[in-house]
């Protein structure tokens, strides 16, 4: 799968000013890790984005949002959007957020 430049600089920009935060080429695409846990990625086919189990589901009402799928299982946790999703700056900031705060609750690897 092709990587998404934009969304990979969008991301970038966004995350700019947090601390602990690394890149790594994964899920076809390339992840964000904040503090060794993963964070988010961009792909070609959207932002993947780590809201943790049970934090998911106002994330998976947002029209065009699916669980993320890892060689056919459901991924609890993540949330996979478009760009109609990610597209939008106070959706985008909600959802890094949301992630940051439960990726900032793991122990740092």
């Amino acid at each position: 799968m092709a990587r998404d430049i934009g969304l990979e600089e969008l991301l970038r920009e966004e995350l700019g000013t947090v601390s602990g935060l690394s890149e790594k080429p994964m899920f076809g695409g390339l992840a964000f890790l904040l503090d060794g846990n993963l964070l988010c990625g961009a792909r070609q086919d959207g932002m993947l984005i780590r809201l943790g189990k049970g934090n998911d589901g106002w994330a998976l009402d947002l029209p065009g949002a699916a669980q993320m799928l890892s060689g056919g299982r459901a991924m609890h946790g993540w949330v996979r959007v478009g760009a109609e999703i990610y597209g939008d700056d106070n959706i985008r900031r909600h959802l890094l957020e949301a992630a940051i705060a439960f990726v900032r609750s793991l122990p740092a690897k």
